[in-house]
């Protein structure tokens, strides 16, 4: 959207899913990243219809943070995907090959040579980023897109938002360059009764962690956490003790435990956009890897009995759909449900007959229930996320495995749904990150949601926006939510940094 300074109502002008940075050049050009799985795409600062202004290549997850050159016609954006791909590119308004300008963990911004000059820019200017925590800055060739001398050091202790690739950091035409240091607020895994009172913790508080799932049996914890700016899951034991699960270099998070325990899977950036990967809870045994596409792919729940497990898979057209994986022989995987809308976050009944999911089809997100029926051997061989799609890879198709109705359970908005251990309840966040309840009744092959009600105010990392980060709260067997809560704390300070121009005489 857009807004005057001088007064107005907001304009909109393009539609965004979750909207990872944009930038506006002095032509009125507007370049945005719709959601960290998107290409980006261009539209006027006036209005009308957006067109892509990137493509999407193999083992790329998304194009986003994109941040116009002086010359208006150039830009600085990151890509994300596995360890050799995700870094920060020079692109262009007239369609040309996007350029590599150096591997990275986050976004970069451009601080011109000499400050509030653009005639300046034939002679380049300096490319700011995080790296390992450090703000850096090296001279940037523009005509030539490359980066020349050595990178300097302008600051320590840097955190950049691992799930949107943004760094904390902005930098002025003037020369201005502000930073935001520190880890930022803290998260602390909090358990809360029904009643939304504050049951104990689980670990330390730290700023990094994410996407916590609770074990079966209700006594581990599998954490997405940050560690020297490598993402891997760990586990939670006993309530105090950690230990790493994954140890590769790429991004490993997002996990889902078997119904028994014994295993993991997850989603990993070693092999590409986001393959499906799974490992022995006990952290031995091998890695082996479910499913492979260029498509980004998260595991998001398992069957009761082991066989099948649902993920989502990004889509350029459909923006998201879920599919169904055997857990056994080759894995061919089969469209649960694929619609012109986004259909995300599917969660198995705990006896495998329902599936709980968050879908746009209304204009909002609100959480729906469908009925599962396994797919067939003919049904998923050949719909391999690594081979052709089959036919029942369309658009309005609700696939193999989905069949009969479908119901809403949330009213006024509603994301990450989870199922009580006994099926007759569903919990969801509502559009403020309150914990709401439905009743849920079941006869033969109809079900029938009740009236849902807000259980207690949750301060819930993400709060009730669907930001593509994944569930951050869990339910126990015994019934209490485990919350990934951000803790009250004095944020920290903004750094402004005056007349750094080691490049003027």
């Amino acid at each position: 959207k857009r807004i005057d300074l001088g007064g107005g109502a907001p304009q909109t002008l393009a539609l965004a899913l979750t909207g990872v940075g944009g930038t506006w050049n002095t032509d009125g050009v507007i370049v945005f990243a719709p959601s960290v799985t998107s290409a980006l795409r261009r539209v006027s600062a006036a209005g009308g219809a957006s067109t892509a202004v990137t493509t999407l290549a193999p083992q790329q997850v998304g194009h986003v943070a994109p941040h116009f050159l002086p010359d208006g016609g150039r830009f600085l954006f990151y890509i994300g995907g596995a360890p050799d791909v995700g870094g920060i590119y020079l692109g262009a308004l007239d369609g040309r090959a996007p350029i590599l300008l150096t591997l990275a963990d986050s976004a970069g911004m451009y601080l011109p040579l000499v400050p509030g000059q653009a005639t300046t820019f034939r002679e380049g200017g300096w490319l700011l980023w995080v790296r390992a925590g450090s703000l850096v800055a090296q001279r940037l060739d523009a005509p030539a897109g490359a980066l020349t001398g050595d990178p300097v050091t302008l600051a320590e202790g840097l955190a950049v938002d691992i799930r949107s690739y943004l760094s904390p950091m902005s930098v002025a035409a003037t020369g201005l360059v502000a930073y935001r240091a520190g880890a930022g607020n803290l998260r602390q895994l909090t358990w809360f009764d029904r009643s939304g009172a504050a049951r104990g913790t689980v670990g330390d508080a730290d700023a990094t962690m994410s996407h916590p799932r609770v074990s079966p049996d209700g006594r581990r914890v599998s954490i997405d956490r940050t560690v020297q700016g490598n993402t891997d899951i760990w586990l939670l034991l006993d309530g105090s003790r950690t230990s790493r699960l994954t140890f590769d270099a790429a991004t490993d998070w997002q996990s889902v435990w078997s119904p028994d325990g014994s295993r993991i899977a997850f989603r990993s950036t070693r092999s590409g956009a986001g393959d499906i990967y799974e490992k022995p809870a006990s952290g031995g045994g091998v890695e082996e890897r479910i499913v492979a596409s260029d498509r980004l792919k998260v595991p998001t729940s398992w069957t009761a009995d082991g066989r099948f497990l649902l993920f989502i898979e990004a889509d350029p057209v459909t923006v998201a759909d879920m599919w169904i994986a055997p857990m056994q022989g080759d894995h061919a995987p089969s469209v649960f449900l694929k619609t012109p809308f986004r259909e995300a976050y599917g969660v198995f009944s705990p006896d495998s007959r329902w599936v709980a999911y968050c879908s746009n089809e209304s204009g909002r997100n609100e959480i729906y229930v469908r009925a599962f029926v396994p797919p067939s051997r003919s049904a998923s061989a050949d719909t391999s996320a690594a081979a052709p799609r089959a036919s029942s890879d369309k658009p309005n198709s609700a696939g193999p495995a989905a069949t009969g109705g479908e119901w809403q359970v949330s009213q006024g908005g509603g994301i990450y749904a989870v199922w009580r251990r006994d099926g007759k309840e569903l919990y969801y966040l509502n559009a403020v990150g309150a914990m709401m309840a439905a009743p849920i009744a079941t006869t033969g092959t109809t079900l029938a949601p009740g009236a849902p009600t807000a259980l207690f105010q949750t301060r819930v990392v993400g709060g009730g926006v669907e930001v593509q980060q994944g569930w951050q709260y869990d339910v126990a067997p015994d019934g209490r939510f485990l919350i990934n809560s951000e803790l009250e704390s004095v944020a920290a300070p903004i750094t402004l940094l005056m007349n750094w121009q080691p490049g003027v005489k």
